[in-house]
């Protein structure tokens, strides 16, 4: 069940990664055509597209994927290529909220930069790099990664939870007109949060310094994923 579970949560993540992905591609287009013909309306066509769709499927993106890191022994910094997605992803919503939101408002009333196609186009940049890091995988194993302990995978509550916040919060959007990810924020760092807690538990019963439910056996082996 936690298998069948798993995989439903990484078809969401690339499902929502390759909306985010074809979105940002969209919202280039648009951004170009209007600033070549000098058309406001495409401009306000980005702007809808952007708030009402890229923006959730950029923050479900990305929630999935921080979920998936903290689901499985995979870690958020544990190896190299996952810290560089992870690391990618904050300068995409970075980029997305701080900069073409605020630049696509302005542009909707006429007031035009050149930040807009340069902001977009460094948006799909990053997608192309994170999947060749996905595919490639490269680099190893960060200093931090302790080879003594396996990070165990989550049990199915945990990926039904990563299923479940994404819908809760586009109906909370779409109720609220606003899609700011309220649960998928909070769900991702609490569950962060509990799992470094346990992982820094297991690694104090693997040096044999114990834990709070009893001392560790000096021969007590890492746990490994299931």
């Amino acid at each position: 069940m936690a298998k069948r579970a798993r995989t439903l949560v990484v078809w969401l993540h690339v499902v929502t990664s390759v909306g985010w992905l074809s979105q940002a591609v969209g919202l280039l287009a648009l951004v170009l055509y209007g600033m070549n013909t000098g058309d406001i309306n495409a401009f306000r066509m980005a702007r809808v597209l952007d708030h009402q769709v890229l923006a959730f499927m950029g923050a479900a993106s990305a929630f999935t994927g921080m979920m998936l890191s903290a689901t499985t022994p995979w870690g958020y910094f544990r190896h190299w290529w996952v810290l560089s997605k992870f690391a990618i992803t904050i300068v995409q919503l970075y980029i997305g909220i701080f900069i073409l939101s605020d630049n696509l408002e302005a542009a909707a009333h006429g007031h035009v930069t050149p930040w807009l196609p340069v902001g977009t186009a460094c948006m799909i940049s990053g997608f192309a790099f994170q999947t060749w890091l996905s595919v490639a995988k490269p680099w190893g194993r960060t200093p931090w990664a302790d080879p003594k302990v396996k990070l165990l995978t989550a049990s199915t509550k945990a990926f039904v939870l990563a299923l479940v916040i994404p819908l809760a919060d586009l109906v909370i959007g779409i109720y609220t007109s606003s899609p700011a990810p309220f649960l998928m924020l909070i769900t991702v760092i609490a569950y962060s949060i509990r799992r470094a807690a346990r992982g820094r538990n297991r690694s104090s019963v693997v040096s044999g310094r114990g834990s709070a439910a009893g001392p560790a056996r000096r021969d007590a082996a890492a746990p490994s994923p299931r």
